[in-house]
């Protein structure tokens, strides 16, 4: 994936606690472009990733939830279970995964293909550019 982003990667293991994660996300924002969570999207209790994001983010992206819900949904229906949450904060997206690893791959297939582009425009006063939509 070609960007200007920053390209660290760095794995953090936080519990089920909508502060920690709402702390952590903020700390993480101060770094990273891109945060991607994983687990703790779904019904249970104790799932609170979605509300910890939205405690964060400035703006929900409401596109980038509804691509990777359908793209989800053609592998199984157990996608519409997932409460994801994609949004901005600052210039840093943050984009809530579901928690198992076949469907983090599914997701992932549609953001790599959007990620580098959402990035730059993070990263760019001028919106001139029409060219890709």
């Amino acid at each position: 994936m070609e960007s200007t982003s920053n390209l660290g990667v760095e794995n953090f293991l936080v519990p089920d606690q909508e502060q920690k994660i709402t702390n952590t996300l903020i700390n993480l924002c101060k770094t990273f472009d891109v945060i991607i969570s994983t687990g703790g999207t779904g019904f249970s209790p104790r799932d609170v990733t979605p509300e910890a994001t939205q405690n964060v983010i400035e703006k929900r992206c409401g596109g980038l939830e509804t691509a990777i819900h359908m793209h989800s949904l053609k592998a199984t229906p157990f996608a519409a279970l997932s409460r994801l949450c994609v949004g901005i904060r600052g210039s840093t997206l943050i984009v809530n995964l579901p928690g198992s690893p076949k469907a983090v791959k599914e997701c992932f297939e549609v953001l790599e293909k959007i990620l580098p582009h959402a990035i730059a425009i993070l990263h760019t006063e001028d919106t001139s550019d029409t060219s890709t939509h």
